[in-house]
């Protein structure tokens, strides 16, 4: 295995050492994480080898990490570099969290289903002097980006304070999470919250990027609005979401109705998991988000409009307020929670 550079002799952790990583196909993300959620520093940043294979993944993933545990607390810098007690990695495609393994995974990150994340990474850490309050590696616990997201806004963001809340990212795809009580909810395949991959009326007929037809994700996910788009008017140079919700605006007939009916199936999935789950609060999050009322209010009208009372009048649907860091932030509050379970 590579060895990841860094010195051989940092002092034990503590349980109050912390950090983070959200591993996309572009960028890998990663900072310290105080107990409060606070980060330590900034966020430091590394591309994602995603056509490189696993061993490239992994190794960029322990490297970056030694290279946050470098940063502190430890200044000045002839100082030995702070401890880490745990490390969370919130990764693309559908994780074993109990393993820290990867299910399934698309092609995005070139032969990741399959990849034992955390034995890797452990691995290269201990290899690399990182050691954990044992002694040994630092512990490394793994799960899906989305669910490290929503552990991140349910634990101190959007969803701070509630004992059920539902988390759905719609970007370049639609994903989502439940947590329960702080902690998020994997179910017996680790697929709860997947909203993307539920039945949609309005996706009669057109195939998701699972290769099923007729889920929410192929007319709710940003891309997905852009190709039905050129679909229906013959376009060739819209390429995102972000386009048509422009053209909508300038009043482009075709635009608006596709924007339209993209929160519109958003609403009505949304409702449904809301009749089974009855949660406190609803929060969107990713691109999509960050749109505007043409977006906005059919997604809140859907929801209230499919709703019994009281809960279409008292349910609160709203964007997520961490940002970029959610991921980061939960994926540390999960390694956290999983070390005081194993105590």
């Amino acid at each position: 295995m590579p060895a990841v550079a860094g010195p051989a002799d940092r002092p034990v952790a503590t349980a109050e050492d912390l950090i983070g990583v959200d591993v996309g196909g572009t960028k890998i993300a990663a900072a310290r994480v105080a107990p409060d959620g606070a980060l330590r520093g900034g966020v430091r940043e590394v591309p994602t080898p995603a056509h490189a294979g696993p061993a490239a993944m992994l190794d960029a993933i322990a490297g970056l990490i030694v290279a946050v545990a470098d940063d502190g607390p430890g200044a000045p810098t002839s100082r030995r570099p702070g401890p880490v007690a745990a490390v969370g990695i919130g990764s693309a495609g559908v994780i074993d969290a109990e393993r820290g393994t990867v299910i399934s995974a698309t092609d995005a990150i070139a032969d990741w289903a399959g990849t034992d994340i955390a034995g890797g990474v452990a691995a290269r850490l201990e290899a690399a002097g990182l050691h954990g309050p044992d002694g040994g590696a630092p512990a490394v616990h793994v799960d899906n980006d989305v669910n490290a997201y929503a552990a991140g806004e349910a634990w101190i963001g959007a969803g701070a304070g509630a004992a059920c809340a539902l988390v759905v990212a719609v970007g370049t795809g639609v994903g989502g999470a439940v947590v329960l009580d702080g902690r998020v909810h994997h179910g017996a395949h680790g697929l709860a919250g997947e909203l993307g991959h539920m039945p949609s009326a309005l996706a009669a007929g057109e195939r998701c990027s699972c290769g099923r037809p007729g889920h929410l994700e192929a007319v709710a996910a940003g891309p997905q609005i852009a190709r039905r788009f050129c679909e229906a008017t013959g376009a060739q140079d819209v390429t995102g979401a972000l386009a048509v919700e422009r053209l909508a605006r300038a009043g482009d007939p075709d635009a608006r109705r596709l924007y339209r009916e993209a929160a519109t199936a958003l609403g009505q999935a949304i409702a449904g998991v809301v009749t089974v789950l009855d949660p406190d609060r609803v929060i969107i999050s990713g691109g999509l988000a960050r749109s505007g009322p043409l977006w906005w209010e059919p997604l809140r009208e859907t929801v209230r409009r499919e709703l019994v009372e009281p809960v279409a009048t008292e349910l609160q649907l709203l964007p997520a307020a961490l940002g970029t860091t959610a991921p980061i932030v939960g994926a540390a509050h999960q390694a956290a929670q999983r070390l005081a379970d194993a105590r």
